[in-house]
């Protein structure tokens, strides 16, 4: 039978191969230690939880809920922004809650992508950044994911050979996957240039508290004039360990937020109010939780370069998000990611995620995740270790799974 249109223009899912060669290893009775996947491993605050369970009991929020957020989550959601990024936010018609920062983009593509419309892209990047305006029938074209002096003739060179003219910006830093910053300075200079040309911009700022070594990462609406042209997406997911509870935000250009609110009031009721209000009182909290969260994170950040680098495979240590994007050791390279990576499953009891995922100039990467405890960091360290030296001593044995079928 025939495959749908949309699902026609999707690629096979990479990551979906890793995911079932982890459950065949481990019905095997194989350790896996899995740092493919970003899934916070961290219990979600307990004052958070105490506050869910306390509004839970309430009948009256187990109604249905307000598609773009209840008012109290985006008046808190317009406070963080104030204190954070000293950005004023009119929580009435400048933020919208979400289910997610990946169904706001989702969603966000829904609302302003016409059939053929260039969308300028990250590569690697998020594949929703991607996929979300390619199921919407827009076109991609790549960019370089680096924020140097090259990226604005990048742009330049995007915008003279697309017909028609791009339609929006995809901005993410600190990225997923590469963990790149971005700088204020880079920023005022995109927004000159999306001004200039008449372009949106789209920044998914989802990784703006997991930073490290004492630079917060700026905000794009910090730059004069931003909000013209921009909306920026945040989730709750890794700043307060709460990934399963799926809220996020948008927030910034009137009719961009108005026309993202539209298209959600037809296809959901928004979160359940309890996590709503739980939410609203995390953002609202003195910061204490967002720090004990970071500095896990960089911890374990200094304990995988630490703990990898003396396994033989030096991995640069991330500024900024739960990630590290690793150069693929010289040995395998030609084999790609996806292959690399069913290695690592097959002979080092460890999951990372395959770069070719991200979009192809991932490929000679992979990323690792900040998702297990030092003590198994460790442990993934020895069988890497183990994995590497016996690899050096018998290159002959070792091979892709793929070769085995």
């Amino acid at each position: 039978m025939e495959e749908f249109h949309k699902v026609r223009r999707l690629p096979p899912y990479v990551f979906e191969q890793v995911n079932r060669l982890k459950a065949s290893a481990r019905s095997r009775g194989a350790d896996i230690i899995d740092l493919g996947m970003g899934n916070p491993d961290l219990p979600t605050p307990k004052a958070i939880v105490d506050k869910l369970c306390e509004v839970v009991r309430d009948p009256r929020t187990h109604r249905y809920s307000s598609s773009r957020g209840i008012p109290g989550l985006r008046r808190a959601q317009a406070a963080y922004y104030g204190r954070r990024f000293g950005v004023k936010l009119n929580p009435d018609t400048q933020v919208v809650a979400t289910l997610g920062s990946k169904e706001g983009f989702a969603n966000m593509a829904q609302a302003i992508t016409a059939p053929g419309d260039v969308i300028l892209c990250p590569n690697p990047t998020y594949p929703i950044h991607a996929f979300g305006f390619i199921m919407s029938g827009g076109v991609i074209r790549s960019l370089q994911v680096e924020p140097d002096d090259g990226f604005i003739p990048a742009l330049e060179r995007g915008v003279k050979h697309s017909i028609p003219k791009p339609l929006a910006l995809i901005l993410n830093y600190p990225s997923n996957p590469t963990a790149l910053v971005a700088s204020l300075d880079f920023y005022k200079d995109v927004v000159a240039f999306a001004k200039k040309n008449d372009i949106i911009i789209l920044s998914d700022l989802a990784y703006s508290e997991i930073y490290f070594d004492g630079n917060p990462p700026p905000s794009v609406l910090q730059v004069p004039g931003a909000i013209d042209v921009c909306v920026e997406f945040t989730s709750m997911s890794k700043t307060f360990s709460m990934p399963g509870w799926r809220m996020g935000f948008a927030v910034g250009n009137e009719r961009l937020i108005s026309a993202l609110t539209r298209v959600k009031s037809y296809l959901d009721y928004g979160a359940f109010t309890p996590i709503q209000v739980a939410a609203a009182h995390a953002l609202n909290g003195d910061g204490a939780d967002i720090a004990e969260v970071r500095d896990i994170d960089h911890k374990r950040r200094d304990v995988m370069v630490d703990a990898f680098g003396r396994a033989g495979w030096t991995i640069p240590a991330p500024a900024a998000s739960m990630f590290a994007w690793a150069p693929i050791p010289e040995p395998f390279k030609h084999l790609g990611s996806l292959e690399f990576s069913k290695l690592l499953i097959e002979h080092a009891d460890v999951a990372v995620a395959p770069g070719v995922g991200f979009g192809e100039h991932g490929d000679e990467f992979v990323r690792v995740a900040l998702v297990e405890n030092e003590h198994r960091i460790r442990q993934a360290a020895r069988n890497i270790k183990r994995f590497l030296s016996t690899s050096a001593k018998q290159p002959n044995n070792v091979v892709p799974l793929s070769a085995h079928r």
